[in-house]
């Protein structure tokens, strides 16, 4: 008997990206990816013609889910058409309603209390709201708010049913992680009335089928679908070094951070999810690599030949400002330098021990809302640098381990759409990515170097930055 097919996609900001996977072990059988259009507001039928084209795919599955890029507000009318181009997570217009909103509706506190977390222009309730002040036509029309990945679940099925999941919605800034309920004053307070929001299924729900019959999951967010597929345990913490930067982890226990520091998500399994997002990460290094005037992999080697410290130079990685800490108007700032220490090597060690310290700040935020981690998990395209994998180790205290490259958001909702084929109280174990371990002496003194560093400019750099 041939095993069943399960088919996960990842409907990015840049692309789609489909796998096929035997639903048994999650082996990769077949893979597809089409683009998207760039900018910060994308009509959701790119979305779709992209996934259409991979269509062979899905009709190849017994079951689909899509996780897709968290907060994008899709709005729909009466009839179930889309009012505009969907505004994105990228899209900033709206960080005076998310100001705003904090305060009208209780202030940080209550928010983080209530929703996990402190609004930012990249929630969709701050959306709705920027929509109802600049297109008050456009919102008269509004019956309906989705996420992506509601939208594209939705559009699959031969259901008419509006579905999400818990940890999606966890992003919307309309949805409480600790009740698992919807809170529909703050939809009226951005709006101005109430509207449809789509129903919460259970992370193991049936919510449709493809009109050949295959089971379509819940779907979840992109964040919630790479812990997914890289299979997170309490403990773990992934550290994502792309253009930006993310740590997230699995936990037992809803976050509430007032500080706005730490979004408080919920996952795709039942648990919680706190994630934190750095503006700078890879970027750095693609900066001192231009400074120093070498390629990347030559900035690795020059920074594995310094000694831990960079000889006193010290980087705050700030470059294009920062969003944890909150310092949107800062930029990059270079101390210790002197003529013994102006080399090439301590330029790309510092620049490494900047990106590095700046993700461990990330997870000593996470700690302080109840993670207790163990591990560190280091993907996204920073990881390849063979600097930051021997380095991280020293620079986070803790083990580190590099999953093998592979696309972990569309994995994970693969895995998911097993897991509602299977019906199973727990999604399925399938055969863990390999691996690559790094550890090392812990360097406490770089840390207390770049914490003096950050602490100080926090005085002068930023008079928004709210010192103790």
């Amino acid at each position: 008997m041939t095993e069943a097919l399960v088919a996960g996609v990842d409907s990015s900001t840049q692309s789609t990206k489909i796998v096929l996977c035997r639903a048994g072990d999650g082996t990769v059988v077949d893979e597809f990816a089409a683009p998207h259009p760039d900018g910060t507001e994308c009509h959701p039928s790119h979305w779709e013609s992209a996934l259409d084209k991979g269509r062979h795919l899905l009709e190849r599955a017994a079951a689909v889910a899509v996780a897709a890029q968290q907060h994008g507000m899709v709005a729909l009318d009466g009839a179930g058409k889309v009012v505009r181009p969907a505004l994105l997570w990228n899209d900033t217009r709206s960080a005076p309603q998310a100001t705003r909103l904090t305060g009208e509706l209780g202030g940080p506190a209550r928010w983080a209390e209530l929703t996990g977390s402190v609004p930012v222009a990249s929630f969709t309730v701050t959306k709705l709201r920027w929509m109802a002040e600049h297109e008050p036509e456009l919102a008269a029309r509004t019956e309906a708010v989705l996420l992506p990945h509601d939208w594209l679940t939705w559009r699959l099925g031969e259901r008419r049913e509006l579905t999400t999941d818990r940890g999606d919605a966890s992003g919307t800034g309309y949805w409480s992680p600790a009740t698992g309920t919807y809170l529909p004053e703050f939809v009226s307070a951005a709006i101005g009335r109430e509207i449809e929001l789509p129903r919460v299924a259970a992370p193991n729900e049936i919510v449709g089928e493809l009109p050949g019959g295959a089971a379509i999951g819940p779907g979840t967010g992109d964040n919630m679908g790479a812990a997914l597929g890289l299979g997170l345990l309490p403990g773990d913490v992934a550290v994502s070094v792309g253009t930006s930067g993310t740590v997230f982890a699995v936990s037992e226990v809803p976050a509430a951070d007032p500080s706005g520091m730490v979004a408080g998500f919920a996952d795709a399994t039942g648990r919680f999810m706190p994630l934190l997002a750095t503006l700078n990460a890879a970027r750095i290094l693609s900066s001192a690599a231009s400074m120093i005037g070498c390629s990347l992999a030559e900035l690795s080697e020059l920074a594995l030949a310094a000694t831990p410290g960079a000889g006193g130079l010290t980087l705050l990685p700030y470059l294009d400002g920062e969003r944890t800490p909150n310092r949107p108007d800062a930029s990059g700032t270079l101390t210790g330098l002197t003529t013994r220490n102006a080399t090439r090597e301590n330029l790309a060690r510092a620049a490494v021990e900047a990106l590095l310290s700046s993700l461990a700040d990330a997870i000593d935020h996470l700690a302080a809302q109840g993670v207790r981690p163990r591990r560190v998990l280091l993907i996204g395209g920073g990881a390849k640098s063979e600097a930051v994998r021997r380095i991280a180790p020293q620079i986070f205290g803790m083990p580190v381990a590099v999953p093998a490259p592979a696309e972990y958001v569309a994995l994970g909702a693969a895995r998911q759409a097993a897991w509602a084929l299977a019906g199973t109280p727990a999604p399925p174990v399938w055969s863990a990515q390999p691996v690559q371990e790094y550890d090392g002496p812990p360097t406490p003194h770089v840390r207390e170097q770049y914490a003096e560093l950050r602490d100080r400019t926090a005085r002068w750099q930023d008079p928004r930055e709210e010192q103790p």
